[in-house]
Order: C-alpha cells, then structure tokens, then sequence
C-alpha cells in the first residue's frame, strides 16, 4: 500500500504551552522530553553536583548517566532526558541528592 504524500502536508501538530524552570516560563512542545525542552531553551545545565557544586546537564540522552536529573513538581531525581514535559510542569535544578535543602 502507498502512502499519499499529501497527507504529510495535512498533519497538524498540536499548540506548543508553557512550563516553569526554576520559576521562569519556558516553551515546550507536545510530547518533548524535560531534557529536550530545556535544551530548546537554551538551558544546558539543571542539575549541581553535591561536591563541587558543578552544573551538570544531559549527557548520555538516554537514562544511564543519571546526569540529567532535577526535581520536577516536587519530586526530586527524575531523569529529564526520559520525563515528559507537560502543560504547567514545575522543574527546578537539583541540588545535589535532590533532597538537600540548598535553595
């Protein structure tokens, strides 16, 4: 069976929305990742290391390095290379183990 090439063109995605990253809005499209949604934005780096206090952001892309984390609406050490981003999602960088009390 073939596929018409015309109904590419009639794909509509759906409307792009908005969540908070460390209190400031930033745009995200329906089915991105936290980690590829912050990267769109700019934002490399959304998670300190607990020695050192160094930025770390998404290394491997695919949930081995744990690098990536940050506390996303409340709970912390959540990978955001592998999380869905969604309307009105609340992330904050990670400080540390993600439950010390740094901010």
């Amino acid at each position: 069976m073939r596929r018409n090439p015309l109904d590419l063109v009639r794909a509509r995605p759906e409307p792009g929305f908005e969540f908070s990253f460390d209190g400031e809005p930033v745009p995200a499209l329906p089915g991105q990742t936290v980690a590829a949604a912050l990267w769109q934005a700019d934002r490399l780096a959304w998670r300190r290391t607990r020695v050192g206090d160094r930025p770390r952001g998404a290394f491997c892309g695919m949930g081995s390095c744990y690098d990536c984390l940050v506390e996303l609406d409340g709970v912390p050490n959540v990978r955001a290379c592998l999380a869905p981003v969604l309307p009105g999602a609340e992330v904050r960088t990670q400080r540390g183990d993600g439950h010390d009390e740094l901010r």
